[in-house]
């Protein structure tokens, strides 16, 4: 896998498709790794895509290049990471798709760099545009591990075992049965990387004003939160069976778009669609990229 400086991270990615095709930049979530995706690259660089699969800060082989680089994890500061990767890399316009962590980076980056990002597609986890605000009870409760993580305990059991903590949530977050345990135990190499736990537990905790934002991307923080909808076409894609949002959560999706959208719910999948049907998502993308979807 290649190697890139990128702001603060010499930055592992991977790359298909012809070198002259529109880019697509497509983000991993957490906790997951950029293989997350290698079902819908091969229908993506078909279709004539130039795919670019970063790793995120915190994951697998990226590395931060200096020592004294704040472990952040933030939204903004990840879509400020992929910009300074898509300079590098020469590209200027782009469309993206992005899971859990990166569907909300994804939005960041429309958000920031709305002149650069053509169409936008989020899976599985919801916008924050106007803001987070207080969940319900029943979403606080499938947010269990968000608490967890602001307090003092909690971060001991997270570093004690982060590969635990990890595979509770693969369990619990999709049905019964959707992987295998060498596919979760191959994956979870990923998660050895040294600032994987610093980079997590400030990506919690930042989003609930547990602890700052890092501090270069306040700016985009706060653009997020004062944007109320989004208007270039997007497409968002969820599991039915999803185990950590709520479906409360999801029915307010529509109404941070102005533009052309369109949400579509995939029977019998959970959390991680990319993985559970990759042959859908992977026919959503192709469809959606080439302007037949939203």
């Amino acid at each position: 896998m290649p190697m890139i400086a990128a702001g603060d991270l010499d930055l592992a990615y991977a790359v298909a498709g012809p070198t002259d095709g529109p880019p697509v930049l497509l983000l991993h979530g957490w906790p997951d790794d950029a293989s997350t995706w290698d079902g819908v690259v091969p229908a993506l660089a078909a279709a004539g895509r130039r795919v670019i699969v970063p790793t995120l800060r915190g994951f697998g082989a990226t590395r931060f290049r200096e020592p004294t680089a704040p472990r952040t994890g933030n939204s903004a500061i990840h879509a400020m990471d992929m910009i300074a990767l898509l300079d590098a890399l020469g590209i200027d316009r782009f469309a993206v798709a992005g899971h859990d962590w990166g569907s909300n980076i994804a939005e960041a980056l429309a958000v920031g760099w709305p002149e650069r990002v053509e169409r936008l597609a989020m899976l599985a986890t919801p916008p924050r545009l106007g803001g987070m605000p207080t969940p319900s009870f029943e979403q606080a409760q499938r947010y269990w591990y968000h608490w967890f993580m602001a307090t003092a305990r909690g971060e001991e059991a997270v570093r004690r075992d982060p590969h635990g903590f990890a595979h509770v949530h693969w369990v619990n977050w999709a049905p019964a049965g959707w992987f295998d345990e060498a596919t979760f135990r191959r994956i979870a190499r990923s998660f050895d990387n040294p600032d994987w736990i610093d980079v997590t537990l400030h990506s919690y905790r930042s989003r609930w004003e547990n602890a700052p934002f890092d501090p270069r991307s306040e700016w985009l923080e706060t653009k997020i939160k004062a944007t109320a909808t989004l208007s270039l076409p997007a497409l968002f894609i969820k599991g039915n069976e999803d185990g950590v949002t709520a479906p409360a959560s999801f029915e307010r999706v529509p109404s941070k778009f102005g533009g052309p959208f369109e949400l579509v719910g995939l029977p019998g999948v959970g959390h991680f669609p990319q993985r559970e049907a990759p042959e859908k998502v992977a026919a959503l993308l192709v469809a959606f990229l080439a302007g037949a979807r939203a």
